[in-house]
């Protein structure tokens, strides 16, 4: 940081680490013990869209790495696209196996930042089912390198009282977004 970047009040931002998604199994722990929420065995990554023949190339890299695992049940990935355009990457897992969807999305946004296009990465979300059937995705910012909650209720509307409950749950765990005006809501996201 330079000396106009202090007179002028910028800041650099925090320089994404994938390696914090490692925290989320242990999160998972406490969560569930505080919350009564558990893995539901879906994780998404959320990237820009990016056309062309390299882009196309490391999508059949995600899907054959991913789709490698021999003890993976079902399908190895799936890709859609918001009403955005963005492009989301869907990984499923069983619910109590989260260390290894972790590494899912870890190695997919590895591999997007590994070949030039870390700029796409937006976030990625596991989520998370209470007993009453109540969603919520812990979600991580790449570019802040934070986690937030987002918990989604029928109408577009947000259980706030719940996110604030997980954050609060969570705040030793995990690198939790401060801004709340960053807490941005992941309508209709897949897994969710």
């Amino acid at each position: 940081m330079g000396l106009l970047d202090v007179l002028f009040g910028r800041s650099k931002p925090a320089r994404p680490d994938l390696d914090r998604l490692f925290a989320l199994p242990s999160a998972a722990i406490t969560l569930q013990a505080a919350t009564g929420l558990a893995p539901t065995g879906a994780g998404s990554v959320c990237f820009a869209s990016v056309e062309g023949g390299a882009f196309t190339r490391i999508r059949q890299e995600v899907e054959a790495l991913l789709g490698a695992d021999s003890d993976r049940g079902g399908g190895a990935v799936e890709f859609s696209e918001d009403g955005y355009g963005y492009s989301w990457l869907l990984s499923r897992r069983a619910p109590e196996e989260l260390p290894s969807l972790v590494n899912d999305l870890h190695a997919v946004n590895a591999t997007l930042q590994g070949s030039g296009f870390g700029p796409q990465l937006l976030c990625s979300l596991v989520a998370f089912r209470s007993p009453d059937r109540q969603p919520l995705a812990l979600v991580y910012l790449y570019k802040r390198g934070t986690f937030y909650p987002f918990a989604p209720l029928p109408g577009r509307k947000r259980d706030n009282p719940l996110e604030l409950q997980v954050r609060a749950a969570l705040q030793g765990d995990l690198t939790i977004e401060p801004d709340l005006g960053r807490w941005f809501p992941l309508w209709g996201a897949p897994g969710l």
